[in-house]
């Protein structure tokens, strides 16, 4: 029996579709080569913004139609979790609506949705049923946090360290589907690094530098209840910061993604920078503090300013990346000018841009003064404008640099400057296979990527 696993949005759902491939190799299954060959299609589908939801529609009703006869096609992740019921109602040729890590309160049940899957090797035990109904805060029947995963054919690998977000930023839906912050056993995500046996680790969670929190509630900052953890994991800092020291002593390069700007203070910095990879990846969202308050969020311009900064000032080769949300409801004229200065002020490596988006339960969506699409499409114009030409800027700065690639497949290779799949990337000769560390001279820039030829 085969299956085809298409996935959509984040990194955090690519961590959770090698799960579930996993899972489905043990009952069985082999990966098909393309979707008309498998006895099983399985959509893990992105629900964050609207433009997401409609992807992930398009991607639903495409494979419905080309899967072979026979096939069964599951639809999971978060469209599932959000939407459930209505989504089995909406899609009558889905034969299964299944979510997975999320709460779960009654079933729902649909003629459509059919539980049962095509049998391969053995029975599968993933749990395949209508899905529940998120409504409470309790641990989910169904969590892939924990699971092994198939050995990876890249030289790096994401490590979700935790589910879920305790967070209510006015913008996010996420926690009312994927529930509370779950962080996973310390010593669970240290076998799954063992395990991957790559040369990356990347880590990343909703709100990351929170991981641990919630297993010791007087964690924050530190405060470590005494009997909470031994006096010398209590000298050792915070939850976050242990784990990226651990991790740094199994893999040579670790990366963190999604940085709530709160969380990071200078010993999250300095444990960062000295893990391998002084890349920082700062969730801001936007840079008025009177906007920042009405988003839900923390901060404001000159803090961030700051913050980037001390990250400069302590590892000057660093890479820094954003991510800003224009349109948001109340957004005024001088909000989006202090924007666009703190762009050209702060010269981040990388930004990314993305408008607005009403989702139905937050609290953004029953606000007034909601902007209009021409006005939130030119300001997005605009910022993506202005960080295009600083993003090329300083790609430009780095010729005649030399630098500590990985080389992900022969030709491309990155620094700790790029993330993989997000950022640009080193393009070298082709004659070192993927998984070397090499050092480069950079030759020359085009946009975001780097030519570079080899030292020695």
């Amino acid at each position: 029996m085969k299956y085809w696993l298409e996935t959509l949005g984040c990194p955090k759902n690519q961590v959770d579709s090698e799960k579930l491939s996993g899972l489905l190799e043990a009952d069985g299954y082999r990966p098909a080569e393309r979707p008309g060959d498998a006895d099983l299609v399985v959509v893990n589908t992105c629900a964050f913004v609207e433009a997401a939801r409609k992807e992930s529609i398009e991607v639903i009703l495409d494979l419905a139609e080309t899967r072979r006869g026979g096939a069964r096609l599951a639809v999971t992740g978060c469209m599932a979790e959000r939407y459930g019921a209505e989504l089995a109602d909406a899609f009558p040729e889905v034969d299964v609506v299944a979510g997975f890590g999320v709460p779960v309160a009654q079933p729902v049940t649909h003629p459509s949705a059919r539980p049962e899957l095509p049998a391969a090797a053995g029975p599968s035990g993933i749990g395949w049923s209508p899905v529940g109904l998120p409504t409470s805060a309790k641990r989910p029947s169904f969590d892939l946090l924990n699971l092994p995963r198939p050995a990876r054919k890249s030289p790096w690998a994401y490590v979700k360290v935790a589910e879920g977000c305790d967070r209510r930023c006015g913008f996010c839906a996420i926690p009312s589907f994927r529930g509370r912050q779950r962080s996973r056993p310390f010593d669970a995500i240290l076998d799954e690094i063992d395990q991957l046996q790559v040369e990356e680790v990347v880590l990343v969670a909703q709100d990351l530098a929170s991981y641990g929190r919630d297993q010791s509630p007087g964690a924050r900052n530190g405060n470590v209840p005494d009997g909470d953890l031994s006096l010398s994991r209590r000298r050792a800092g915070r939850p976050i910061e242990r784990l990226v020291r651990a991790a740094a002593e199994r893999a040579p390069r670790v990366r963190l993604l999604y940085l709530y700007p709160s969380e990071l203070t200078d010993g999250l910095i300095d444990v960062i920078g000295e893990a391998g990879c002084a890349y920082f990846d700062l969730s801001l969202q936007h840079v008025s503090r009177a906007h920042l308050r009405r988003m839900r969020r923390f901060g404001g311009g000159e803090r961030f300013m700051e913050r980037i900064g001390r990250i400069r000032d302590r590892f000057p080769d660093a890479g820094l990346r954003s991510s800003f949300i224009v349109g948001y409801p109340g957004e005024t004229e001088e909000d989006h000018e202090a924007l666009l200065e703190f762009l050209e002020d702060a010269q981040l490596d990388w930004a990314g841009f993305f408008a607005y988006s009403k989702e139905d339960g937050t609290y953004a969506a029953k606000l007034p003064d909601q902007i209009e699409e021409h006005v939130v499409a030119e300001r997005l114009g605009e910022c993506q404008e202005l960080q295009d030409r600083i993003t090329a800027g300083r790609r430009l700065d780095l010729v005649g640099e030399k630098m500590r690639v990985l080389v992900d497949s022969p030709g491309i290779a990155r620094s700790h400057r790029e993330a993989p799949e997000i950022d640009g990337i080193i393009n070298v000769p082709a004659d070192r296979p993927s998984g070397t560390w090499a050092d480069v001279y950079v030759t020359g820039a085009v946009g975001t990527d780097l030519q570079a030829g080899w030292v020695g």
